[in-house]
């Protein structure tokens, strides 16, 4: 029997590498709150168990997780700020490795997106700039209106530089493959980022130069403790998710992607238009992977379909997708398969235990016909 060529074209199930990880395809399950920690803010089995079942995906990465009490924003969500919170997270990454899976941690800091509940002593929440947010938060009495933040004096910034840090050095002691830095969706670092919400008028605000200022600083610390190969960034230029706003975001992102050119970064993981659905101008997302020039991962709404073009055209080297993967922990084989996808109960996706968590059931049967390998012999002729 004469063997098949090579298919040439990259498509979400061509293997990869993204620094030391060799990746067998190119689905990652993007950073999903769930709100499921324990007392403490410690991951428990039942996180362990939630991610290993998903661990088919080429790269999972955590849900956001706070590098210091003063970063969180939401009840229940992990840290990776203390001692047990390490231990708890090394049952996870355990899990995921013995399934075969890969794993990153999303460092996070929430910045202005929380309450005095959530702060040590009942203190504000610090931003770059005293600006309230639009929005509420949702605290152990229920939604509650968001302060008035803090804005950060000059002399505070280094030390959040350097819990971040401190972050990425716990995540490896807790087994992770890498971190995310988590420089979107309108907490710390975006608020930085955004003249919406940054007016300071010292080293960290006013020009572009400035205003990215802290995302590089935080960037170059994690380098310095994890090695740039296990370092990633995520950012969200048109995504206006917790009141954040930028009168150029195509300038400011340009300018992101090319000063994080020269830094060899693991991967960017740019979330496209607006989590929303709210219609957003044109933008070029070509230009910042042009001028990111290393491994380039896209996010927000794909289908297979739209995930395999962008592979295809050059367009992304990965597609993470969010949501399906709640409902759907097979995901990657339902894909393959071109298997329907499960729906997802949102009234189940923030707070609980199991239901709507970990009880999502397999694919249990398919079309004889429906398959990827259909794709293939269309592709080898």
């Amino acid at each position: 029997m004469q063997d098949r060529p090579t298919k040439t074209t990259p498509d979400l199930f061509t293997p990869i590498a993204i620094g030391p990880l060799a990746l067998p395809n190119r689905i990652a399950m993007a950073p999903l709150t769930r709100s499921r920690a324990a007392e403490g803010n410690v991951p428990t089995a039942l996180n362990a168990l939630y991610y290993a079942q998903r661990a088919s995906a080429g790269l999972s990465i955590s849900e956001a997780t706070q590098v210091a009490p003063e970063g969180q924003g939401y009840i229940s969500t992990p840290g990776i700020h203390s001692a047990e919170q390490v231990k708890g997270w090394q049952c996870v990454t355990g899990a995921v490795h013995v399934a075969g899976g890969r794993i990153v941690l999303q460092l996070w800091h929430v910045g202005r997106i929380s309450h005095q509940s959530f702060q040590p002593g009942g203190q504000l929440p610090v931003a770059p700039s005293a600006i309230r947010p639009n929005g509420q938060a949702f605290t152990a009495n229920g939604f509650e209106p968001i302060p008035t933040p803090r804005a950060l004096e000059l002399a505070d910034i280094p030390g959040i530089v350097a819990q971040y840090a401190q972050g990425a050095r716990n995540a490896i002691e807790a087994g992770f493959d890498g971190v995310e830095v988590h420089g979107a969706n309108g907490y710390l670092i975006d608020q930085f980022l955004r003249d919406g919400t940054n007016k300071r008028t010292d080293a960290y605000g006013g020009s572009i130069e400035n205003r990215t200022r802290f995302l590089l600083e935080v960037v170059d610390a994690v380098i310095a403790v994890v090695g740039a190969d296990r370092t990633g960034l995520r950012i969200s230029p048109q995504n206006g998710q917790n009141d954040i706003s930028d009168s150029d975001p195509q300038r400011l992102f340009n300018h992101v992607a090319s000063a994080l050119s020269g830094k060899d970064l693991a991967f960017l993981h740019v979330i496209e238009g607006d989590t929303g659905g709210v219609a957003v101008p044109p933008f070029d997302y070509k230009e910042i992977k042009r001028r990111f020039g290393g491994v380039f991962i896209a996010n927000n709404g794909f289908d297979k379909e739209r995930a395999n073009e962008a592979i295809e055209e050059g367009r992304a080297d990965l597609v993470a997708f969010g949501k399906p993967f709640i409902s759907n922990p097979d995901l990657v084989t339902r894909l393959y398969l071109n298997a329907p996808l499960a729906p997802a109960n949102r009234e189940t996706f923030y707070g609980g235990a199991d239901q709507g968590y970990t009880d999502y059931p397999l694919l249990r049967g398919v079309e004889p016909h429906s398959c990827y390998c259909d794709d293939l012999d269309r592709a080898w002729g």
